[in-house]
């Protein structure tokens, strides 16, 4: 997939592949909803998100949208169960095909985690 500089995260989604759209919608639904002071950008070109530090990005590909989580909160665990349910990981990603349900737990789980782990590296500065 072939996009232009996206202004923002509403543009990002407007100009992805249609079967993508309502993964990256639902995505950007569950990290404002679970990190409400979690702030929304664009980051190398992808919907990225800030919270004491890097928190998550996403982006849509040719069959499947990718959740880059970070490696610090996506253990062997998540990773095991994720892996279980169809969901392919990498070492900080889930990847997200069009015909997946998205494992809203899961992420909900990770990014609270996340959050968690910015706010006490924040603390110890």
């Amino acid at each position: 997939m072939t996009m232009s500089r996206p202004e923002d995260v509403d543009s990002y989604i407007a100009n992805s592949d249609k079967e993508a759209r309502p993964i990256l919608e639902e995505l950007r639904k569950i990290v404002k909803s679970t990190i409400p002071k979690a702030e929304e950008g664009i980051s190398w070109n992808v919907p990225f998100y800030k919270y004491h530090g890097e928190l998550v990005g996403f982006a849509a590909y040719k069959n499947h949208v990718s959740f880059g989580i970070g490696a610090a909160v996506l253990q062997s665990e998540d990773r095991r169960m994720l892996d279980e349910k169809g969901y392919k990981t990498g070492k900080g990603t889930i990847q997200i095909k069009f015909d997946q349900r998205i494992p809203t737990t899961a992420i909900e789980r990770l990014l609270k985690a996340k959050a968690k782990l910015n706010e006490a590296k924040r603390a110890m500065k």
